[in-house]
């Protein structure tokens, strides 16, 4: 699977979580969403993902741009 897919997953999987979280259980889980949405706002301007650092020293998605030349560019969107 693709780096960039597995990423975006995590991020809508935190998101939805915090929301009920924020609805169940205490507001403040509101500002764990604000954090998802400012790193992939960041994310998209800079190419820096922490998400993708960690899954990538963990072996995790494999090569992003395989049919691609390479580059050092980041599969973070």
């Amino acid at each position: 699977m693709k780096l960039h897919l597995i990423i975006r997953r995590f991020a809508g999987t935190f998101i939805l979580a915090s929301l009920v979280l924020a609805h169940y259980h205490s507001p403040n889980w509101l500002w764990f969403t604000a954090f998802v949405g400012f790193n992939l706002l960041q994310s998209s301007f800079t190419n820096f993902c922490p998400l993708e650092i960690v899954l990538k020293k963990m072996g995790v998605g494999g090569s992003c741009c395989s049919n691609e030349k390479k580059s050092d560019s980041s599969c973070c969107f």
